[in-house]
């Protein structure tokens, strides 16, 4: 067993809760710019003061709607600012916010309000209104729904119109640290989703801690993040309160089709992501510098850069050498990449799944830092990230200051701290299966190195173990293997059988673009070229450097390319990407099947 702390850096008030934050902001930061609102004519600034005058109004027709202190109201909507300015009108009216995903069916949707107990709903569309009326009758809790699209904002503002702000300021002032803030339900990758209770404490705890440690990234009237992971997921959450906190300028996105351009408007200094977002601006990068004749630069260029990143981390530093070539790069293509990403950002931070070390070096020796934390939604996010001044690449960093990280005899890591949930929502039994002592046993398989820098490396309900009795994490080589930039999805195969498969889905972005530069027909699909022996060529490079990453009885032997996507809507992916392995291993049985079929042939 071995274990590694750090002492806090953030004392978290007694009485305090997370509307107090946005009355300090207004009081001593009042014109200073804490949100950019996106519009159709661009992005707009609400400063701190403006932030509380609205949110004081939303909360006022809350209040005036019959949410009384306690109440569970639920907000089912993309990242916007109407979801930012909601969330604090909940709380500030005494209520606890239910963050619902925006993508959930209706069963889905039935389920958390019932289970939560939901008094009311802000939805963002008329799908959302019609999903929720089409379960109403199951939901006899439920008085009040809103929509946002529809005037949400300007209703309540109305309704509250009779409540003074001394009740609101009332209202919200009974909250203490230890009162409940939210029930955020895991998308789950098994079963139904299950309600973690988050205090005020516990986001106290994380951001308070993030802003200290990273705060560089979090200086006041200068820096800003733009938000665009779903703000109902623990991670989005977290960023928008850190942001609050420092405070910073918070800007939300709710469609990454645009990301590229509100990037260069947004112009961002810190970027919050998911390995996949970062593997993108690297593929379409290098995607456009061979579609210019210049793919041999870029990978040149992308080496290099590599190379000087890992030099960073030797005693003797970057040669002469490899420095004049960074330098003729960082003007040929460097700062190209940064342009993408707004132009002033010089940190991200990335979460949701291994990042792979090469994307680490690429990113770092480019001028862009990737900092690679770990968390869950048991955890408010972040439960270990790597420090602005000592990143190791590699790995998810160290615990946030203020909690330890324990790993048990049989590896699987174990978290203690103030930042960790109070329990599952109704639900003890399974509160009282992961909660023991005080310590949150996370499932997850990990490693401390002498430093306290933690390394995962699987689930342990995850682990396959082959016919001839290896244990195979899937982790390591599927994330190795989905850093190809024709690979949407992989999931690797094999319990219980005789050796370890894959299943591939491709990326019909990049599908596209490899397929008209190898003359094949217009059109092609990943149905009409999963057989062809050019792009299993090119499939089976990536596998092979999957491969070199694990032992030989973990490596993939047999892969099948699929003609299509895991998606959300399927049920295949969780709203953070997550892979539903029960459910891909059903639908896709006879791609499974095929795979040792063959091999036995």
């Amino acid at each position: 067993m071995r274990e590694f702390s750090l002492p806090a850096l953030y004392e978290v008030p007694v009485d305090g809760n997370l509307t107090d934050l946005i009355h300090r902001n207004a009081a001593q930061h009042p014109d200073v710019a804490v949100m950019g609102r996106r519009t159709d004519s661009g992005w707009t600034d609400v400063t701190a003061r403006q932030f509380l005058t609205e949110v004081r109004a939303a909360a006022k027709g809350l209040i005036a709607s019959g949410v009384e202190p306690g109440d569970r109201v639920a907000l089912m909507s993309r990242t916007r600012y109407e979801w930012v300015l909601l969330d604090f009108a909940i709380w500030s009216a005494g209520a606890v916010s239910v963050p619902v995903y925006e993508t959930s069916s209706a069963e889905q949707i039935a389920w958390i309000l019932s289970d939560s107990g939901a008094v009311a709903i802000a939805v963002e569309s008329a799908a959302h209104a019609e999903t929720v009326a089409s379960v109403r009758d199951d939901l006899p809790r439920l008085r009040s729904v809103w929509r946002i699209d529809g005037g949400a904002v300007d209703e309540l503002t109305a309704a509250g119109a009779g409540i003074t702000d001394a009740t609101v300021d009332e209202r919200g002032g009974r909250l203490k640290a230890d009162d409940v803030a939210t029930i955020v339900y895991t998308s789950g990758t098994t079963g139904r989703p299950r309600g973690c209770v988050l205090t005020h404490r516990a986001f106290f705890a994380e951001c308070g801690n993030i802003v200290e440690r990273l705060k560089p990234l979090f200086r006041t009237g200068d820096s800003s993040v733009l938000l665009f992971l779903p703000a109902a997921h623990v991670f989005g959450r977290m960023t928008e309160l850190a942001a609050v906190m420092a405070p910073i300028k918070l800007g939300t996105l709710p469609d990454i089709k645009t990301l590229t351009d509100d990037l260069a408007a947004f112009r961002p200094t810190v970027i919050l992501g998911v390995p996949r977002v970062f593997e993108k601006v690297y593929n379409s990068a290098r995607a456009k510098a061979q579609a210019d004749g210049k793919g041999k630069i870029f990978d040149r260029a992308a080496r290099t850069a590599i190379d000087y990143s890992k030099a960073q981390d030797s005693p003797q530093g970057p040669s002469l050498g490899l420095r004049l070539r960074h330098a003729v790069f960082d003007r040929l293509v460097y700062r190209k990449i940064r342009a993408v990403l707004g132009g002033r950002g010089e940190y991200a931070i990335s979460g949701g799944a291994p990042l792979g070390e090469r994307l680490g070096h690429f990113f770092r020796g480019i001028g862009f830092t990737v900092l690679e934390g770990y968390g869950l939604t048991e955890s408010c996010a972040a439960t270990a990230f790597n420090p602005w001044d000592r990143q190791k690449i590699g790995t998810v960093g160290q615990p946030l200051p203020g909690t330890v990280v324990r790993i048990a005899d049989d590896g699987e890591v174990l978290l203690h701290g103030e930042h960790l949930f109070e329990g599952y929502w109704n639900n003890d039994e399974a509160t009282a299966d992961t909660l023991r002592d005080g310590w949150f046993h996370t499932g997850d398989i990990g490693t401390l190195d002498e430093d306290g820098y933690l390394s995962i490396t699987g689930r342990k309900k995850e682990i396959l173990v082959t016919a001839g009795g290896k244990n195979v994490a899937p982790a390591v080589i599927e994330d190795r293997i989905r850093a190809h930039a024709l690979i949407a999805e992989c999931m690797v195969v094999g319990d219980g059988r005789p050796f370890v498969g894959a299943l591939i889905s491709l990326d019909e972005e990049f599908l596209g673009r490899w397929a008209a530069g190898r003359g094949k027909p217009a059109g092609s699909t990943a149905e009409s070229l999963r057989d062809d022996p050019d792009l299993l060529a090119e499939i089976q490079r990536a596998v092979d450097d999957g491969n070199a990453a694990v032992s030989k009885a973990e490596s993939v032997r047999k892969f099948r390319v699929l003609g299509a996507q895991f998606t959300e809507e399927a049920g295949h992916l969780t709203p953070s990407l997550k892979l539903k392995r029960s459910v891909v291993a059903k639908d896709f049985a006879d791609d499974i099947e095929s795979l040792y079929r063959v091999a036995s042939r």
